[in-house]
Formats: structure tokens, C-alpha cells, sequence
């Protein structure tokens, strides 16, 4: 399954959160502890019932990965460790190493401070969708203190480590890629907000974004999913829970949750995929260690905006698909929730944008050194930019689509 690095916020005001900023893996995050598994319920009938879920007991689990070894962890976060295992592809039961059927075994370890409430959250959300863009869940364990969750396995594992680990196993995604991913993972925000799910995801990050063997991606972690506002409500109030750099500043502000804070995680981690670089990296100097806040001022600039794009991929997109893809990203994390598109606008823009490489693409100029493509394509740089909803720098507002692409 990947990585399944999760560093939460979990505070109750943005206050708080300042004063108790701590680094946690690769990524910075702020939490103070929330309650353990012992202080909810634990009981089968707050599992919503679902005819594709297994349960699974602890004796199966525990054959599947051969006892947890660790030779068999394929990431470890805040709600524990994942395992592989190996089960029989129809009877689900557990089978030798190497043979039958690939899964994931998420495994709550009990001093989680994600706790029986997330897992439990993970399992009615992903026991009652079903989208090519979201991760399987094959089935949980509930059985005496033990809390697991089984899922397909992603064999590419998260666009975090694609995009940020420079191990030689972990190739720099190419620029067909990321857009590849960028639209897979749109496609699945944009059903969760569909009028027939109104689902928040909460949690839209490059880790929790996994892919499979042909890099489609598909969401994961549903653990902090909320359902969405209903009837005139404008927003649901939550406690702020979330990573650092990825949660939008209103939601940080006053706990209130709209679609709009998803398309402002979305836009941050399009901008690591244009960039290469972390939402928040301490590695880095000062003013340049918030993505958004050292990007913002480049990408203003139809002329300065190249220099945020990854020089591991340079040569390998035009200067108008690369401006469009910036431009997107600028939408997306407005300051203002209303000027954010939709996620269906998110969807319609890659589509666009796909197509539009799979034609440079044909004619070989997605290969081409993206400062010359801008020189060649400078007469028609305004036209490019007014296409793309942007007037001088400042973002203008979306069309919206007659149709979701998802639900015609």
C-alpha cells in the first residue's frame, strides 16, 4: 500500500497550533493527543454494513503477513504499521508468501493517537464507495483489542516517494506522469464532492495519494473523511485536524470545513508535483521552507513562473501546458474559498491539459526546452493565459461546467 505516513494537526484553534509545532517524519506537523482507542466504543454495529467487506479474524491477518515480520512492513505512520501479506484471491484466505493475491494490512497500534474512531471512519467511508480513484478496502479486523484494515495492494506505493525520495529505486516522475496523477486524483475528489457522495476528504496529500502498477491513482487514509454540509448549511464545524501546509488557511482559522478546503490541499500538492518540492520542508531557507507562500509570487508571472517548475523535468512539457498546469494550481489556492474552482472544473482543466500533451506529444514539442518553447510561443503568451482564466496576475473567475464528468 505504500507509505501511510499520516502527521496530523489536532488542536482546537490555529493558536495552539503554533505553540506546539513539532517535526514528525519527513513532514511538519502540529497535535496534541487526542483520545485513545479505550475512551470509544468497540463494538461490531458501529461498523455500517457492507456486502464487500470481509471480516477477517486476527489468526487469518496473522498468517497473510507471516506474524507482522518486519521484512514485511511497507510503511509505518501515526496509525501504525502496514504490512504485506499474501491471501487466495476468491476464498480471501491466507496463502503462502508469494503466491494468490497482494494486500496491505493496516495494523492500529494501540498507543495511536488516530484511535478507533479514524479507523472506524476509514471503514464506513471506503465500505460504502467505490471509485476507480479510490484504494479497495477488502476488509478490517475487530477482535479483541486488535484493529486492522485490509486493502488492495499498490505496488508503486504514495506520490510522496516518487516525488521526494531520491532513492535510485525512485525515479523522478516524468511530466506525463505527475499530470497522469494530478487527473486520477482529481477524478476522485471530484466523485467525494459529487451531490450523490458530499464527502470532504480532509486529508489531501502527496502521501495518502497511492498508485498502481500503471500509475493511476487512487486516495487513500479515509480516516479524518467528514460528510459534507446538507440542506443551506454553508460549511461543517470541526475540530482542526489535518498536515500542516496542506490545510486551507480558513479552515485553520475557524474549524469550518467546505469542498473549497480540499481544492486548497489539491492545488498545494499539484504545486509539489510542478515544483518537486515538500508543502513544508525545514531543510530549506527560511523563506522558501511554505511551499505556497515562496511559489505565490512566481506564479503571478506568466515570465517568472518557470522558476517553480522541477529542473529534473525540464524539457519534457511546453511552456503553455506548463503555464496552464501553474495557473491551476494559483486557483486552486486563492486565498478566498469562492474564487477555487470546483473539483469538477479541477477535472475538466486536466482533461484538457491531457489532451493538449498527448498532441504536443505527437508532434514533439512536449521534448523541447521549455525556455525556447517560451521564446517560440511568446507572440501567443497573452491568448494562452486569457484562455486559462488568468488577467494580469490575478486569478478571474471559473466557467462552470453544464456536467460533471463524473455523473452526465
Amino acid at each position: 500500500m505504500g507509505s501511510c505516513i499520516s502527521a496530523r494537526i489536532k488542536a482546537e484553534s490555529p493558536f495552539h497550533i503554533g505553540a506546539n509545532s513539532k517535526n514528525t517524519s519527513s513532514e511538519s506537523s502540529s497535535k496534541v493527543p487526542s483520545p485513545g482507542p479505550s475512551s470509544t466504543p468497540r463494538t461490531e454495529g458501529e461498523i455500517l454494513q457492507s456486502d464487500n467487506l470481509k471480516r477477517f479474524s486476527f489468526s487469518d491477518l496473522k498468517a497473510a503477513t507471516r506474524n507482522f515480520r518486519p521484512d514485511s512492513v511497507l510503511g509505518e505512520g501515526g496509525f501504525g504499521c502496514v504490512f504485506k501479506g499474501w491471501i487466495d484471491e476468491h476464498s480471501l484466505t491466507a496463502v503462502r508468501a508469494g503466491t494468490g493475491m497482494i494486500i496491505a494490512v493496516k495494523k492500529l497500534n494501540q498507543e495511536s493517537f488516530q484511535g478507533h474512531q479514524e479507523w472506524l471512519a476509514e471503514i464506513n467511508y471506503l465500505g460504502q464507495l467505490y471509485h476507480p480513484n479510490l484504494v479497495k478496502l477488502i476488509g478490517y479486523c475487530l477482535e479483541d483489542d486488535h484493529r486492522l484494515l485490509v486493502y488492495e495492494f499498490m505496488p508503486k506505493g504514495s506520490l510522496e516517494n516518487h516525488l521526494f525520495r531520491r532513492a535510485s529505486y525512485f525515479q523522478p516522475l516524468s511530466w506525463n506522469l505527475r499530470m497522469k496523477v494530478a487527473l486520477g486524483a482529481a477524478k476522485g475528489l471530484a466523485f467525494l464532492h459529487s451531490d450523490k457522495v458530499k464527502v470532504i476528504y480532509r486529508d489531501f496529500k502527496a502521501s495518502n495519494i497511492l498508485l498502481d502498477s500503471s500509475f493511476n491513482a487512487k486516495l487513500s487514509d479515509f480516516g479524518l473523511a467528514k460528510d459534507g454540509p446538507s440542506g443551506s448549511q454553508s460549511h461543517v464545524s470541526t475540530r482542526i485536524m489535518g498536515t500542516l501546509g496542506y490545510a486551507a488557511p480558513e479552515y485553520m482559522a475557524t474549524g469550518h470545513l467546505t469542498k473549497k478546503s480540499d481544492v486548497y490541499s489539491f492545488g498545494v500538492v499539484m504545486l509539489e508535483m510542478l515544483s518537486g518540492r515538500r508543502a513544508i520542508d525545514k531543510n530549506r531557507p527560511g523563506r522558501e521552507q511554505n511551499l505556497v507562500e515562496w511559489a505565490r509570487p512566481y506564479l503571478g508571472s506568466k515570465r517568472k513562473f518557470v522558476q517553480v517548475m522541477d529542473a529534473r523535468i525540464e524539457g519534457q512539457y511546453s511552456m503553455s501546458n506548463a503555464l496552464k498546469a501553474a495557473t491551476l494550481a494559483v486557483h486552486c489556492i486563492s486565498v478566498e474559498p469562492r474564487f477555487r474552482p470546483s473539483m469538477e472544473e479541477v477535472v475538466r482543466t486536466l482533461e484538457q491539459l491531457h489532451d493538449s500533451t498527448d498532441k504536443e506529444g505527437s508532434r514533439g514539442l512536449s521534448r523541447q526546452n521549455p525556455h525556447k518553447a517560451h521564446n517560440n510561443s511568446s507572440k501567443n503568451s497573452k491568448k494562452n493565459v486569457a484562455a486559462i482564466g488568468v488577467s494580469h496576475g490575478k486569478a478571474a473567475s471559473y466557467p462552470r461546467p453544464s456536467a460533471s464528468p463524473l455523473h452526465p
